[in-house]
């Protein structure tokens, strides 16, 4: 920071290469309009950069991410608001160029695609979206020369890509992901939430709440399985069993052969969690116009299948009114034991 204790403020790409480097650069990109979900990501490239470090925080507004009828026009412009929650998080530099400094030439002719990943969720309802944002990224990345870069969690597709990009394309800076910011309501932070009047706040919520939904349901179906997993074998419980006419082995039999159901159906169980929850938001009023709800492997961003064991994305977006809202949880389906098959459930042979 200079010597008021403000980042230093910078316009060029000449005034960022002339600026000495001291220890570890990390990076934060951003399009401006900084909130608390912002300021997380630059308190944790603070800690990561340490004190010899510096921190570089870019503004800028990138006009190849917005396609036709999108908000670029709208898109809030809040400098001096953004310095000030750069300085109190901070930054050693606020970097915000003009559109002719990131593109001196005008929109550029070459241009990093996104690939089979970018024209899935997000790119088949913004096409061209993602190959605005690797290119902007890419540009920034060369510009600020950062030896690590932080991105949020929110943006789980276009974390997915840029991770993908760094990798396919050999840049040589390490990518880390910070976990989404929540309002106190759940609501993820994002700077179009100020678009949303108190009624369609109301209905955003359906949001997150799917989202979890999703989650709680997974949560109880993992229970189960590790509940029916456990054989105790105790004469109490073998007693209590043979009072309800039952064996215990036969009991046993048929929770394990829950705890399979449970595992084989868990992906579809936690869709249909979520999607209940939307279904609701869909009658409120204003209503959600459901965008799409889909669980992935974050990976490649492909659906994941009934039986998926491992990590996976729970993603949604929808519009409420005229406002345009993401969000995401991560999950993991555990692999588990599945039961040795019997008369009813296997080959009788």
């Amino acid at each position: 920071m200079n010597q008021a204790g403000k980042p230093e403020l910078l316009h060029t790409a000449a005034e960022l290469a002339a600026r000495p480097r001291t220890g570890r650069r990390a990076v934060v990109m951003t399009m401006g309009a900084l909130h608390e979900g912002h300021a997380t990501l630059i308190r944790t490239a603070r800690r990561a950069a340490g004190p010899q470090g510096e921190v570089v925080v870019t503004v800028f507004v990138n006009p190849l991410q917005f396609g036709a009828g999108e908000d670029l026009d709208r898109y809030p412009r809040t400098l001096d608001s953004d310095l000030r929650i750069a300085a109190a998080s901070g930054a050693d530099v606020v970097f915000a160029p003009s559109a002719d400094e990131v593109y001196p030439g005008g929109e550029p002719q070459v241009r990093i695609t996104a690939g089979p990943m970018g024209a899935r969720l997000e790119g088949a309802s913004r096409p061209g979206h993602f190959d605005g944002m690797l290119t902007v990224v890419g540009k920034l990345l060369h510009l600020t020369r950062p030896d690590v870069a932080f991105f949020g969690q929110k943006d789980a597709q276009q974390l997915a890509l840029i991770r993908r990009m760094v990798r396919d394309l050999n840049f040589g800076v390490e990518i880390v992901a910070v976990p989404t910011v929540r309002e106190d309501d759940g609501l993820a932070l994002s700077s179009r939430n100020r678009y949303l009047s108190a009624d369609e706040r109301r209905t955003a919520l359906a949001l997150s709440g799917a989202l979890f939904a999703g989650r709680d349901r997974l949560a109880a179906l993992e229970a189960l399985r590790a509940r029916a997993q456990e054989v105790p074998s105790s004469e109490a419980r073998a007693a209590a069993l043979e009072r309800l006419g039952e064996s215990r082995e036969a009991a046993d039999a048929h929770a394990l052969a829950a705890a399979g159901a449970a595992r084989a159906s868990g992906p579809a169980a936690v869709r249909e969690a979520a999607r209940l929850v939307l279904d609701e938001a869909a009658k409120a009023e204003p209503p959600l116009v459901l965008d799409y709800l889909a669980l992935v492997d974050p990976a490649d961003f492909t659906e994941v299948p009934d039986a998926y064991t491992g990590e996976a994305v729970l993603a949604v977006a929808a519009r409420v009114g005229s406002t345009r809202l993401i969000d995401n949880l991560p999950l993991a389906f555990a692999a588990g034991e599945a039961p040795e098959p019997g008369p009813e459930d296997g080959d009788d042979l």
